[in-house]
């Protein structure tokens, strides 16, 4: 079962020990699902340059992204759809993806690491590790900038299979963010159905709201993909 006492010490250090960092991407995106991936690094498997997914180049990333699949002790990718997205709200559906992401895991952690400051509930799914939540834990540990690599690559590779389901909204090029060009899209036609319709500019697009000056939502870490 899962263990939130301060043990993550022991576990990680522990011989043997399957640390498993957890990471997201596509949390801030006006479209689009949020992806989640887990990763259990190989110690005897050593993979260079392994950062923040924000801090790499799309070419880095996708360069990087086969390397951890072929070199990982063990890794998966979850996520939440649009619709989960809007019943849930966007934490929620993170955390969601996140459990799904290590319950796809082939090999059982000892110790998980998450990036952030907040956990998800993880209590009722019977794993016999602990877990603690890292704050820029994508740039400090090794297994969550793996888990961002992929998590990253893996979303963005599912908005470029969208982009031609949904023409005029180039989700190709900006994955869903809300840039000054998926902005005017909203503007010129309707939102698609991956539109996230709890985003403040999608429900100002759909007429639900008065003022379309309206901020976008404080969700995710930036704007650009």
């Amino acid at each position: 079962m899962i263990n939130c006492a301060d043990t993550g010490g022991a576990r990680r250090r522990a011989p043997g020990a399957r640390v498993a960092g957890v990471d997201e991407a596509g949390r801030g995106p006006l479209a689009g699902p949020v992806v989640a991936a887990a990763v259990i690094l190989n110690p005897r498997r050593r993979i260079v340059g392994l950062a923040d997914s924000k801090a790499l180049s799309p070419q880095e990333r996708e360069r990087l992204a086969p390397i951890i699949r072929e070199r990982a002790l063990a890794w998966a990718v979850a996520w939440a759809d649009r619709d989960e997205i809007d019943a849930l709200n966007i934490l929620g559906a993170t955390f969601l993806a996140m459990r799904r992401a290590l319950l796809r895991l082939p090999v059982c952690p000892t110790h998980v690491q998450v990036d952030g400051n907040q956990l998800p509930p993880l209590a009722d799914l019977s794993l016999a590790c602990s877990v603690e939540a890292v704050v820029e834990g994508d740039a400090r540990i090794p297994a969550i900038s793996a888990a961002s690599i992929l998590a990253k690559t893996h979303r963005d590779a599912m908005m470029e299979a969208l982009d031609p389901c949904y023409p005029g909204f180039s989700l190709a090029a900006h994955k869903g963010y809300g840039t000054a060009a998926h902005l005017a899209a909203l503007r010129a036609r309707e939102p698609s159905p991956q539109h996230r319709r709890s985003f403040s500019p999608v429900r100002v697009a759909l007429g639900a709201l008065p003022d379309p000056q309206v901020e976008l939502p404080l969700t995710g870490t930036g704007m650009e993909p």
